[in-house]
């Protein structure tokens, strides 16, 4: 082992030897010369589940976007003279009560799904982060104000409201998406406020308002990058979240309305034909199970991968 007074030659850092011995210091090493894409990159790519939940969400993204050519009928197709027949070469997932493809029908309900869950996330956490990017940076009555009336939101039972506002509203795709996202934005809100009220007095920020930075660099360029990590999660979460929660609005009668297909109508369908036809409920079920869980492993990995105090070295 090198002493630690070893001569060193220029250009190059001094590391100590007991560090420079084990290998999560040169891990730590090498991740200092990384950019910071790369650094959450490698992070990312040691997380097995995450990167199988990627994989397996982007092959149900292609299937569902890609349907008209993964099957030759479409979700509104009936032949009574098919109806309750088990998977088959002409039908993989078997028929329903009315004689439709089943694989058809899952597949088009994906697509409503998965919007709906990508879609709400997105707006959600947009307009959450903004919120509380804004009460935790600036403070004062502008923080009372926006928290107060993010605390007026928690405290509506939002199954309530969500099963007013789709009758009032209708059961199209984007009115779901629409009274969704009034009720998911306001965890996002509070966690970044909580994440800004801490950083926004760390030294970088100070050095950066020493520096005659603006508000609006400090804010999205110096602190909102350090918030990505609870963001992703938020959002993750956000898209399970409300592909569940649409779904049970969908069984329940008050999400997207016939003849649309969701996972969650498919559900309420298939739920008085459980004992003859059990592949009805188990097919759409599987759907939402294996893509919640997916989300969520992918969120735990994007999460290590862009948290700061993540090391290069450590597995999640």
């Amino acid at each position: 082992m090198r002493s630690q007074t070893e001569h060193v030659p220029a250009g190059s850092q001094a590391v100590p030897a007991d560090l420079e011995a084990t290998p999560t210091a040169e891990l730590r090493l090498e991740e200092r010369v990384l950019t910071t894409r790369q650094i959450a990159w490698r992070r990312f790519r040691r997380h097995k589940l995450a990167i199988a939940s990627g994989i397996v969400l982007a092959l149900m993204g292609l299937a569902v976007i890609f349907a008209p050519l993964l099957t030759p009928y479409t979700f509104t197709e009936q032949n009574l003279a098919e109806v309750m027949q088990g998977p088959s070469a002409k039908h993989w997932l078997g028929t329903d009560n009315l004689g439709r493809d089943v694989f058809t029908r899952l597949l088009y309900g994906g697509r409503i799904s998965l919007l709906v869950g990508v879609a709400v996330a997105v707006s959600a956490v947009a307009v959450g982060a903004v919120i509380g990017s804004l009460a935790g940076y600036y403070g004062g009555w502008l923080d009372n104000v926006l928290m107060r009336v993010t605390d007026l939101f928690l405290s509506i039972p939002f199954l309530v409201v969500l099963i007013v506002a789709s009758k009032l509203l209708g059961g199209s795709v984007l009115d779901i998406v629409f009274i969704l996202s009034l009720v998911f934005w306001m965890p996002a809100a509070r966690i970044v406020r909580g994440v800004f009220l801490s950083l926004k007095e760390k030294e970088f920020v100070e050095a950066a308002r020493s520096v005659g930075g603006s508000h609006k660099r400090i804010i999205f360029y110096h602190i909102l990058p350090n918030v990505l990590g609870p963001i992703i999660v938020i959002g993750t979460l956000d898209v399970a979240s409300a592909i569940l929660t649409e779904s049970a609005l969908s069984f329940l009668g008050f999400g997207v309305q016939l003849p649309t297909p969701t996972w969650g109508n498919l559900l309420r369908d298939a739920q008085n034909f459980i004992l003859l036809a059990p592949g009805l409920v188990w097919f759409p079920g599987l759907a939402i199970l294996i893509t919640v869980l997916a989300v969520n492993f992918l969120g735990d990995g994007l999460r290590d991968a862009f948290d700061p105090h993540q090391k290069l070295g450590v597995n999640p």
